[in-house]
């Protein structure tokens, strides 16, 4: 079997800390972003990129920054769909005020004002966890969208409440189609990955892990809880943020303020869970999954003779999801990552696999 580890020595630190320790995983990354740059336009359709790709790329982001709270600092929150909309709506304005930003400064000014509002919620944090945390982030959920609505400027007092994107142009390239969209936004998703990635094998990332794992045990050995607590309560706003952003001016085009309901962070939350808590991978195989479960309930079932209405495809949908909430959190409560790293460690010790 090729996959394998004999053989391959580490020489060094930097070897034996690189984030693809093997060859084999190196090389598949490599195809999987070429698929990704160069495959997937080629065969796509404008269909494919609005309907699949576009938002599971910005949700995968917006995962992403929900599990560097919840699965790397064990910090629950419920309010991922309104810091979203902090995002977007944050974006939409610097972009319609300043024009003369550039796209790129936009995304990450936003996901700064995202953090600020991210640490304001976040204080509760340190006098309380667990379930009585959630409820709080929840009340973000329920008071950010409702600012929106109230607060015209943030609309430029429109009286519909609907917000438009202006065009999207970076460095001179008019980002128009479905294809640029989608390339613009590999593109910085897979930097915010790999600086996620780097960020959780830090000193950070290991403060908050603690955190997650025994916070008193945390504080004796020197780690502050409040400020691990509140800059991971900082960063996942910023991933989230950005996500909003992202989502509203590459997915979307226009929405209401009030439009990052409740539903998008229940969304979200089903993607860190079914996709594994505390994995960067997770993220992308959990939103991968739930985005492609509608498509499948849509399209499938007819193929085979069985005619589902709308109402029908919806409750199997929250069937589907309730079941394997439960099923990952008793079997497999790292979800499909782990699923996919058990896969790796047996071809390893293929054919003999435990």
């Amino acid at each position: 079997m090729f996959y394998r580890e004999s053989g391959q020595y580490k020489t060094s630190y930097r070897a034996d800390q690189a984030i693809f320790t093997i060859p084999q995983d190196r090389v598949f990354f490599v195809i999987l972003m070429a698929l990704a740059l160069v495959g997937v336009p080629m065969v796509a359709t404008d269909y494919i990129y609005t309907a699949l790709l576009i938002p599971f790329l910005c949700l995968s982001l917006a995962a992403l920054g929900l599990n560097i709270l919840t699965g790397y600092c064990g910090q629950l929150s419920l309010g991922t769909g309104a810091f979203m909309g902090v995002g977007a709506v944050s974006a939409w304005n610097l972009a319609v005020r300043l024009p003369e930003l550039n796209l790129l400064v936009v995304f990450v000014l936003a996901g700064l004002i995202t953090a600020l509002v991210g640490i304001v919620f976040g204080l509760p944090s340190m006098r309380i966890k667990g379930f009585y945390l959630a409820v709080a982030t929840l009340a973000a959920q329920f008071f950010l969208p409702w600012l929106f609505v109230k607060w015209g400027w943030l609309t430029n007092y429109n009286s519909s409440g609907v917000i438009t994107v202006p065009p999207l142009e970076l460095f001179g390239w008019t980002i128009n189609t479905p294809m640029e969209k989608y390339l613009f936004a590999v593109v910085l998703i897979a930097v915010l990955t790999l600086a996620a990635k780097n960020l959780v094998r830090s000193n950070p990332g290991r403060q908050w892990m603690a955190i997650r794992d025994m916070d008193i045990a945390a504080e004796i050995i020197g780690i502050r809880p409040v400020l691990a607590k509140l800059s991971a309560f900082a960063v996942s706003s910023f991933y989230v943020g950005i996500a909003g952003a992202l989502y509203l001016f590459v997915y979307l085009g226009s929405t209401e303020p009030d439009g990052f309901g409740i539903n998008l962070s229940f969304q979200v939350l089903f993607m860190v869970i079914i996709g594994g808590l505390g994995s960067i991978l997770g993220n992308f195989l959990g939103a991968f999954f739930i985005l492609l479960l509608p498509i499948f309930l849509t399209r499938v079932p007819p193929a085979l003779g069985f005619d589902l209405s709308t109402a029908m495809v919806s409750h199997l949908e929250f069937m589907v999801f309730g079941a394997l909430i439960v099923f990952f959190l008793i079997v497999e409560p790292h979800g499909l990552a782990r699923l996919w790293q058990i896969t790796k460690e047996k071809l390893r010790i293929w054919p003999f696999p435990y």
